[in-house]
């Protein structure tokens, strides 16, 4: 997003715009107020969690919510940049936001070198493909001597990416009404759907899909055993990679990269459903109840 920001600014815009399901508006609207520019942001109405909606408010942007979902959002904002050229878009159809997408690839390799497997949420497929390009990159330039396979994981009732490469076509069968409680790839057609299959087949890679349980099984695994907190589009990675193992189709012994997205604050509607012990107690009693809980 610093990146399409700072195109904006050197080619003399004033006034961004962004559809999103949440993620994209939040930092849309952050950079955009640091670089100086008004920003709109176009969202579904009721389908942005509650921690990403604050960011963008807080931020100051414009938002504007339409009675649709994203998609509906998403063609709003590629016509009024096409048709009236007054406004910058800082959705991934824009290729600067890409280009700052695939420095996760540089990231990795000058952290722990070319993995065997990426494997990346994918709502409106931008990452998968930006990080890929990244890899492509550094062999074409003969930094490494091969591409890790990219793998995308998408919920089942919003995965259009996921069944195409399963059932093998050329495009996607794409939705009207995608569903998941993973809100940031609620996405029934994603606009870099083309640039996300060629990432995939040129890796060698694929695509899984995970239901809306196993992602929020993942999400309590990665907070309780890892300590990390992770909306639930993130831990969509993990879910697909625990699939993956089971399934045998990659294995432990390969170095695998796991890509989160956003952190778990930016959903707090669903992390607070998740089961935890909640006691209320006299504070006079306080000892009693720990000590006896753990058997003392």
């Amino acid at each position: 997003m610093t990146v399409a920001v700072s195109s904006a600014v050197s080619n003399g815009y004033k006034v961004v715009v962004a559809a999103s399901t949440g993620n994209t508006a939040a930092s849309a609207a952050a950079y955009a107020s640091r670089g100086g520019l008004r920003s709109y942001i176009i969202l579904p109405k009721g389908k942005v969690a509650m921690g990403k909606l604050a960011q963008s408010i807080l931020y100051g942007a414009t938002i504007i919510e339409i009675e649709s979902n994203f998609d509906v959002a998403m063609s709003s904002v590629m016509r009024l940049y096409k048709e009236h050229r007054v406004v910058y878009p800082l959705n991934s159809f824009n290729p600067w936001r890409l280009e700052g997408q695939k420095t996760i690839a540089f990231e990795i390799v000058e952290e722990l070198g070319v993995p065997d497997n990426v494997i990346v949420p994918v709502g409106n497929a931008g990452n998968i493909y930006a990080i890929w390009k990244g890899f492509n990159e550094l062999y074409e330039a003969g930094r490494i001597d091969r591409v890790p396979r990219m793998i995308g994981v998408q919920a089942e009732g919003a995965a259009p990416i996921a069944k195409a490469v399963e059932k093998s076509l050329d495009q996607p069968e794409f939705l009207d009404n995608p569903e998941t409680v993973a809100t940031a790839i609620r996405i029934g057609k994603p606009v870099n759907w083309k640039k996300a299959l060629k990432a995939i087949k040129l890796s060698k890679g694929s695509a899984i899909t995970a239901s809306d349980n196993e992602i929020l099984e993942a999400q309590k695994e990665l907070a309780r055993i890892d300590g990390i907190g992770a909306e639930p589009a993130s831990a969509a990675a993990l879910a697909g990679y625990k699939k993956l193992l089971s399934s045998g189709k990659i294995s432990e012994d390969e170095t695998t990269v796991i890509v989160l997205t956003g952190h778990a604050l930016k959903d707090p509607d669903v992390m607070i459903k998740a089961d935890a012990r909640r006691i209320l107690v006299n504070p006079e009693h306080l000892d009693k109840l720990i000590l006896g809980d753990l058997g003392l």
